[in-house]
């Protein structure tokens, strides 16, 4: 199964590389045409990944809900969820 993002760059090589339509190209890889023209509006999490690793290095033994906890004291107002995705991620892990 190829992702979202691998079949728009497929949809852009044909396009660029073959002069291909929007329409055509998207067919030839089966994708909706919608998925090619989708932008995120969620902002990057840049920040809150890099200060979510801060805290997990200086708190080893902290798992990602002690993390959210201290996280949410900061005052960052990301869910539970959120704070999770991104711990699994960034491949933080409790540690000794």
């Amino acid at each position: 199964m190829v992702g979202p993002v691998a079949k728009r760059e497929a949809v852009a090589h044909l396009r660029a590389a073959m002069g291909l339509s929007e329409r055509r190209a998207c067919s030839i890889v089966s994708a909706d045409r919608k998925m090619f023209r989708y932008r995120s509006r969620r902002p990057p999490d840049r920040e809150l990944r890099s200060q979510l690793r801060d805290l997990a290095n200086a708190r080893r033994r902290f798992g990602y809900r002690r993390l959210f906890i201290l996280l949410r004291q900061d005052g960052e107002p990301s869910g539970i969820n959120r704070i999770y995705r991104l711990y699994r991620e960034e491949g933080l892990t409790v540690r000794k």
